[in-house]
């Protein structure tokens, strides 16, 4: 059943959570690290949420090279979560920001990787079976 999950919904909800329920702003400071240049790298909470979802991209890129079922369901409801995404995006006014506009586009990526990678690799499978 975990196998179903779209990842890319569990940062769409850490957004929804760090908006509705702690008060943070997306611009609030995390922490800063000096580098050796002498620059300062300030990280945000937007930046955490958004470092998250490109690892979470990368897993489900990984996932989608399997086939079955459950994969078709997983592509299903990563739609799902992309359409919600986008709904909250266009209507919701808190969550027309930067941050949340890459956390959709992940989210598309993830839908049009999904669907891309599973017909290559079930191309690939049909095509050694013959």
């Amino acid at each position: 059943m975990l196998g179903t999950l779209p990842l890319m919904a569990i940062v769409i909800i850490i957004y929804n959570v760090v908006i509705y329920l702690t008060g943070l702003s997306m611009e609030s400071q995390i922490t800063s690290i000096s580098l050796i240049s002498g620059a300062v790298w300030t990280i945000s909470v937007g930046d955490l949420i958004l470092y998250a979802g490109l690892l979470l991209l990368f897993l489900e890129l990984i996932n989608a090279t399997k086939t079955g079922a459950s994969t078709i369901v997983n592509h299903a409801l990563s739609m799902l979560v992309l359409l919600i995404a986008l709904v909250q995006f266009i209507v919701l006014p808190q969550f027309g920001t930067s941050t949340f506009f890459a956390l959709v586009l992940l989210a598309l990526f993830d839908v049009i990787a999904g669907f891309t990678v599973t017909i290559t690799a079930a191309r690939r499978d049909f095509t050694v079976g013959e």
